[in-house]
């Protein structure tokens, strides 16, 4: 009663209800209603589950009102009674994390209340469940937590906050979800399929809505992942049952890899014996990529378990058709069109009939005028219907706004009916094997033609039969395997008009015949989204070596756990002195060309310099690294290339390779694209964090580049194209490199292992990393304010960067306020120490330049006195 009073006050949609407290009032109130408005009574108070009552006649429900409020056959739980409007559609469990402030909703799951198969017999505490339940489509799962978000901000507003879990029973309506009940607890059996999705852990999430800090936690669940449970229960449950019964084949039951036997009503006798003890006795769970496996796994399980009396008679009761409609869910269709879309209207009528397993969820459009938007909205209000603007977007941007649309939706297949626009790349990928399009002629003859040309072009081929083609959409314009074709004959005297007229009757049987032969062969996984989980654990299998190799004290570069540990001790820093650096960057868009090139052993050490050359500038030593590679379709060869210049590159750093994350998102990347960042964290003594002490008088050394290093390459590609020069052209700047793509990929230069003997040595006052923005605008950073950098022996410039000013134009101030000119790593030492810094480095191979000294001096901070 005080839930229903809540929702109504504050707007969450709800059945009509009325609560009573007085019986003649209440069957009063019943007797006063139309024959055919249907009620629901419930008690109001804690009912062990059983407390709803769904009489279908007025007398059922007189009696039901009476079984609750005068028999009390729930207690004192029928004190207050509720009866409200019965409500249609498919029922849903839906449970919150809360913390007195917000809510987190977990996926939504159902359940079966019911005793029997086919939903019969008395109701229970529940006979099995299953997550997440495939009637909760993403839009709905939002729309159902903002409720529950609203709940908890509403409580917290009448001084009441609550915390804990939020037990939201939903009713799916024709006009969206609307809120059945609330119960404060986790529900069983939905529990004993939830928790096993939950990523996130358990105890992490309860102290944060314990602590009010649930909006800091991440909370995730597993993705492409079921559960599903069976009760078994003491047979006539839940009417007089047999208890001490023995429980047999729990422990075969536990040892399927899959499978969780979760205990109710059993106990230990003393023998060790495990014995029912209750009416629901176990809830066996099993878990999968799939509700199908998942609900094989638990009643692989239930199988194996019995329950016997003492004559030896099997005294267990469990349903046989736990998830059998969510199992057969039918097809979920989205439709894209531009135009009347008179093709659906066989579509329609086949899901309508049940002739098709199938049902219209989803209509989208780019014209907001499309009289296909109308036959959506006739559909129903469960449809979703979408006119999509694409002013302003690029075709990519557009497309990624409709997979939105649709995904909310639950959208399962796709067809352009009608549809004027060449969708993208990677929405074709995407959509790959799920998106139908129809096209009016007998592909592949005509492809690439539209409307009355096709016609044309077909009599004045003088074809004698034409029709139209069902074909997958790929990039290919009209160039999809092809799925369903019907033929018309072509008549003498036949028009384009009159063609046309007739290959449209076909156009809808066909795309009917087309979702029938989808639905009978229809088995989509996460391969299908273009994820593949066995690419991804092939890759890690592949790339262990590489890892292996940089371990160093503190760690083993062990792949395969949640996180990568890193033991500061064993490297040699107490925790009371010692300051971590952390370091972040990416490799921009010199990609571009180890992509074109396919050539990627060497951008992984360009990954590892961007980061570790940043934490020595701050006098630190690196100690280990992580690595974000992320694209379209993951090629494992491609980023096993990759991640061994990332171990190369941890090996030139003495840094140990802990961990990273390959993310396959195939409507994020275009084919043959991946991204990099790199994520590294180093140590320092508290006292030797640089800069320190730098002054006038101090000297200015500069150690060489390796080229162009990982800045400046949108530039570069911009000068090749003005030059005509692709990356296999012959290299303008360096003979000794085959190509020009082979010079610009020659990898970053670390300066770890010639620059950690100089910090050891406190040789070093401050140092400056010269990348984007080179010389001029990296040096300052390390200077203090009044201090000015001299330069007066710079190098000459390298072939490269010569060549890059010559095809630029650009001034000696410019080119140095772009690219790093050689000059790689910039040295800041005291006068006293020059001669001992470059005898180290000259030992540890490294050339060395002497660039200039620092002066006192205000305004600009680098003032060059010497030339390119």
């Amino acid at each position: 009663a005080f839930t229903k009073d809540f929702l109504q006050e504050h707007g969450i949609p709800t059945a009509k209800y009325r609560n009573f407290t007085d019986a003649a009032e209440a069957i009063a109130y019943v007797e006063s209603l139309d024959e055919n408005d249907r009620q629901v009574v419930k008690a109001s108070g804690l009912a062990a589950g059983k407390g709803v009552l769904l009489p279908t006649t007025k007398e059922e429900t007189i009696a039901a009102v009476k079984e609750i409020m005068s028999d009390k056959a729930f207690g004192t739980a029928g004190d207050t009674c509720v009866i409200e409007s019965f409500m249609t559609g498919p029922e849903a469990s839906c449970l919150a994390f809360c913390d007195g402030k917000t809510a987190v909703l977990m996926p939504a799951a159902q359940d079966h209340k019911r005793a029997l198969d086919n939903d019969e017999g008395l109701n229970t505490g529940g006979m099995g469940a299953y997550a997440p339940a495939p009637c909760v489509t993403p839009d709905l799962q939002k729309e159902i937590e903002a409720m529950c978000i609203k709940t908890v901000e509403k409580m917290a507003e009448r001084g009441t906050p609550y915390v804990g879990v939020l037990y939201a029973g939903m009713m799916l309506t024709p006009n969206g979800p609307s809120c059945l009940e609330f119960n404060c607890r986790f529900g069983d059996p939905e529990t004993q399929v939830v928790l096993p999705l939950l990523e996130t852990d358990l105890y992490e999430v309860f102290c944060a809505c314990c602590d009010g800090t649930l909006g800091s936690v991440d909370v995730r669940f597993k993705e492409n992942t079921a559960a599903a449970t069976v009760v078994c229960a003491a047979k006539g449950y839940p009417e007089t049952y047999p208890k001490g019964m023995a429980i047999n084949g729990l422990q075969a039951a536990n040892d399927i890899s899959s499978v969780k036997v979760y205990h109710a009503g059993t106990k230990l006798d003393t023998e060790g014996v495990s014995r029912c003890s209750g009416g629901r006795v176990l809830a066996v769970t099993g878990v999968g990529p799939s509700l199908k496996e998942a609900l094989g796994a638990a009643y692989e399980g239930v199988g194996k378990i019995s329950f016997t009396g003492n004559d030896g008679e099997l005294l267990m009761h469990h349903r046989k058709d736990i998830a059998k409609g969510a199992i057969g869910k039918k097809l979920r269709i989205g439709v894209l069109g531009s135009t009347r879309g008179t093709a659906l209207i066989p579509v329609i009528e086949a899901c309508k009939s049940g002739a098709l397993h199938a049902e219209i969820v989803a209509v989208v459009s780019n014209k907001s005028d499309a009289p296909i938007l109308e036959k959506g909205k006739a559909l129903g209000p469960t449809v979703t219907v979408q006119a999509l603007s694409s002013k302003g977007l690029s075709r990519q941007q557009f497309d990624a706004e409709c997979t939105s649309v649709l995904l909310g939706a639950g959208v399962d297949y796709v067809l352009l009916v009608g549809y004027m626009r060449i969708l993208s790349t990677p929405f074709t990928d995407f959509w790959s094997g799920r998106c139908v399009n129809v096209h009016p002629s007998l592909l592949p003859k005509h492809a690439g033609g539209m409307d009355l040309a096709v016609h044309q072009a077909v009599i004045d081929a003088k074809e004698t039969e034409s029709g139209c083609t069902i074909h997958e959409v790929t990039e290919a314009v009209d160039g999809g395997p092809i799925v369903v074709q019907k033929t018309v004959q072509v008549a003498s005297g036949e028009t384009a008009e009159s063609l046309k007229a007739k290959v449209q009757a076909l156009e809808g049987p066909a795309f009917v015949e087309a979702i029938e032969r989808y639905c009978r062969g229809n088995v989509i996984s996460y391969a299908d989204a273009g994820v593949s989980i066995d690419a991804g654990n092939a890759l890690v299998e592949v790339i262990k070596p590489a890892c292996k190799s940089t371990r160093r004290p503190g760690c083993d570069a062990d792949l395969g756990g949640f996180g990568g540990l890193f033991d500061l001790a064993a490297a040699g820093y107490s925790s009371a002195n010692t300051v971590l650096i952390g370091a972040t960057d990416g490799v921009g868009t010199k990609l571009r060309i180890a992509q074109a090139t396919k050539k990627h052993d060497f951008v992984g050490i360009d990954l590892v310099a961007m980061c570790v050359n940043d934490l020595i500038v701050a006098g630190g030593e690196p100690l280990f690294f992580l690595d974000y590679y992320a694209t379209g379709s993951l090629e494992i060869e491609e980023a096993a290339a990759v991640v061994r210049g990332i171990a190369e590159g941890c090996r030139q750093s003495n840094c140990g390779l802990i961990g990273g994350e390959t993310a396959e998102m195939p409507s994020m990347y275009a084919p043959g694209d991946y991204d990099l960042a790199g994520f590294s964290v180093g140590a320092v003594d508290r006292d030797c964090i640089l800069p320190k002490d730098v002054g006038a008088g101090d000297v200015l050394l500069g150690l060489p580049s390796s080229g162009i290093h990982s800045n400046g390459f949108s530039l570069v590609r911009k000068l090749l194209e003005k030059e005509k020069l692709d990356y296999s052209s012959p290299c303008p700047w360096d003979s000794s490199s085959a190509t020009v793509g082979d010079s610009l990929l020659t990898p970053t230069k670390i300066y770890v292992k010639s620059c950690m003997p100089l910090l050891k040595n406190k040789c070093l006052h401050g140092m400056a990393h010269i990348t984007g923005g080179g010389l001029l605008e990296n040096l300052p950073r390390v200077l203090p304010k009044g201090v000015v950098a001299e330069i007066t022996g710079h190098p000459p410039l390298p072939a490269v960067f010569k060549w890059m000013q010559q095809a630029s134009g650009l001034d000696d101030h410019e080119l140095l306020r772009t690219f790093n000119c050689g000059i790689g790593m910039v040295l800041i030492v005291k006068a006293e120490k020059v001669e001992e810094t470059k005898s180290l480095l000259a030992s540890s191979g490294s050339v060395v330049y002497d660039l200039g000294r620092l002066v006192a001096g205000e305004g600009e901070q680098v003032i060059m006195k010497s030339t390119l």
